[in-house]
């Protein structure tokens, strides 16, 4: 069974800096697709970033492109996501997920597993 654990939200102000982990378990996870979401109240969910596990190829939503960088560590079994230059309009819980196949994968209706969330509040 796989099991997504996010960490590393928090309350930061704008311009400041998160980084937000999410331990994978359950599987070998060579041939996943492995995407951040972000939800914000009243809003649905949307598209952060997400990076195909074995090649390393990254994509991301174009009003985070330059500002947060999704990565990943083999041996920690996790994938990352640094978000600099945070503005308020980045607030939102924000959630991992992975899906066994690649190609660019931007829908949530995509992805077969979900983490809880993790929320990040940027105060203006």
């Amino acid at each position: 069974q796989v099991q997504l654990v996010e960490s590393g939200g928090g309350l930061v102000q704008a311009g400041g800096s998160l980084r937000l982990s999410c331990a994978a378990f359950g599987r070998t996870f060579t041939t996943y697709t492995m995407g951040w979401f972000r939800q914000a109240p009243g809003k649905e969910r949307e598209f952060v970033a997400a990076i195909r596990w074995r090649l390393g190829d990254t994509y991301y939503k174009d009003n985070v492109k330059g500002r947060f960088t999704i990565s990943r560590n083999f041996a920690m079994s996790t994938v990352y996501l640094q978000m600099n230059s945070l503005k308020p309009e980045d607030t939102a819980v924000y959630y991992c997920a992975a899906v066994d196949v690649g190609g660019r994968r931007s829908d949530p209706s995509e992805y077969d597993y979900w983490g809880q969330g993790t929320q990040v509040t940027v105060s203006s």
